[in-house]
């Protein structure tokens, strides 16, 4: 008799902690966390720049004018995987283990999706992914294998078969650009959720508007008839990057000979310059901006849904992107820079409950502190140990800690890889930003093993914001040079990228200190 009394006991404390748990999960926001692949914050009409003329972004700007904007958020390697797996982890490269685009994130170390589950939330990743091993910690996968196709791509799915062999052709007789299928599987998911009780944190990834720019056919005559606004950096380079050497990186102009944007949009090889770098940027743009729109248009359908459903105002709604993206500025394509438009990521958040509408907050902030943010929303107070970011939650609410970070760190491994970038790491404060370019491949998968000349770079941000005068030889910023170079070791003590396994990097540091 006392048996079974202790059985019913057992079993009514069992069910009374799974309802309460239910309850607190259902009384949890829902969480859209939606990121685009290289989409500059500098083509997004409400940070302002060049081209917020063209209006190309009213969907993303709504949610900036009902929500916060972060102006100084940046990424801590600026490619795709590596940031990926940042946003993932909360940890920086070189402890993630993920340097370079070889890089792999098992389940086990997935640990965003992980806690999310921990927290009572029905998680789902859906498009791009890019971190080769099964998205497994999410309850539901549908993903693109690799870089994916912008046309009628394929998915690999979750199912009864190992990853990687079930999949999903997304296609119609009119062909299906890879922007509308993401959403069209993000809807569907969505509309047929088992609980719809249970809090959704749904991350929605776009493959575009990553290279080559291949726009959904509607498109195809957007901005015929316009100009886009040309960087004055473009054509005129001024004092910005190394001294006295030759420059690298892939290029709009003619000035890399290997690979430059002329050659991806078919200009005509015979056209002399400036005209021949006039007509490769007007391509190149147009064509960017084209995939942007097709971006934008989805939001427009992600909000309209949750209108419809009146989840709206009780779903956390987070655009971003992967990192940056030059687009002609210093006559540079692609990303991989510490340079403002490569290093700057996008961040809006929209959920009124929380968050003063229309604000933009200026503290640094980096991808290292997404998961530790977006598990705070999710209501989790103790944070995984390894985590090596921190919420900025308190930041959004116009609450900035009061020892809040005063640089952000930055470090690109893939030397020379692809778009001729040299290996480099920096600190970028409020006013400055201090770059050294080591020139070694050292152990990075995919760096090119050939050694370039080491130099540094300093820009005053305050004086000169697009970087034209690399000011580190000039004799008035000797002590600012010398306090950020402290400054930039002892970050790469405190989050532990030190160099001391490479003795070649050593004696370069030294030799150029």
């Amino acid at each position: 008799m006392n048996k079974q009394i202790s059985i019913r006991i057992a079993l009514l404390f069992v069910l009374t902690t799974c309802l309460c748990h239910a309850i607190h999960a259902a009384d949890k926001p829902n969480i859209l966390y939606i990121m685009s692949d290289d989409h500059a914050a500098h083509a997004i009409g409400a940070y302002g720049s060049r081209l917020a003329i063209l209006n190309p972004t009213p969907n993303l700007d709504r949610l900036a004018s009902e929500g916060v904007r972060l102006a100084n958020c940046f990424c801590t390697n600026s490619i795709c995987t590596p940031s990926r797996a940042t946003i993932m982890t909360g940890q920086y490269s070189h402890t993630n283990g993920v340097t370079t685009l070889n890089g792999r994130l098992p389940a086990d170390r997935q640990t965003l999706a992980i806690q999310m589950k921990k927290a009572g939330y029905q998680t789902a990743i859906i498009g791009k992914w890019h971190l080769k091993e099964e998205p497994a910690a999410f309850d539901y996968y549908c993903v693109l294998p690799g870089q994916g196709s912008y046309f009628n791509p394929i998915f690999r799915t979750q199912g009864p078969e190992a990853w990687p062999k079930n999949t999903l052709r997304a296609s119609r007789y009119d062909s299906t650009h890879s922007s509308d299928a993401i959403t069209d599987i993000s809807l569907k998911w969505l509309k047929s959720r088992k609980n719809k009780n249970q809090p959704f944190f749904l991350m929605h990834h776009f493959k575009a508007p990553h290279d080559n720019f291949e726009n959904a056919e509607r498109y195809d005559w957007l901005y015929e008839d316009v100009e886009i606004p040309m960087p004055e950096s473009l054509l005129n380079r001024g004092k910005h990057g190394p001294l006295n050497q030759d420059l690298y990186g892939t290029s709009v102009s003619k000035r890399n000979t290997r690979r430059n944007m002329g050659h991806h949009m078919y200009v005509d090889q015979d056209l002399k310059e400036p005209e021949y770098t006039k007509v490769a940027y007007q391509r190149y743009l147009k064509k960017f901006l084209r995939c942007v729109k097709g971006v934008d248009d989805n939001i427009g359908r992600l909000l309209d849904h949750l209108e419809s459903t009146k989840q709206l105002d009780n779903t956390i709604i987070i655009y971003s992107a992967d990192q940056g993206f030059m687009l002609g500025e210093h006559d540079y394509i692609d990303k991989r820079w510490m340079y403002e438009e490569s290093l700057r990521m996008p961040f809006i958040i929209r959920y009124p409950k929380m968050f003063k509408a229309n604000s933009v907050n200026t503290d640094l902030i980096n991808n290292v502190d997404y998961a530790p943010t977006l598990l705070e929303l999710a209501g989790i107070t103790e944070l995984p140990k390894q985590f090596q970011g921190r919420s900025f939650v308190a930041n959004l609410q116009g609450n900035t800690p009061k020892d809040w970070r005063k640089e952000s760190y930055y470090r690109y491994w893939m030397h020379m890889a692809h778009h001729d970038n040299p290996a480099h790491y920096g600190i970028r404060t409020a006013k400055y930003k201090l770059i050294f370019f080591y020139g070694l491949p050292l152990d990075a998968p995919g760096a090119q093993k050939k050694n370039t000349v080491a130099h540094w770079e300093l820009y005053d941000l305050e004086k000169d914001p697009h970087e034209m005068n690399n000011v580190y030889e000039n004799p008035e910023y000797v002590s600012v040079a010398s306090e950020l170079k402290n400054r930039l070791m002892e970050t790469k003590k405190e989050i532990g990228d030190q160099d001391d396994k490479y003795p070649e990097l050593m004696k370069v540091l030294e030799a150029a200190w």
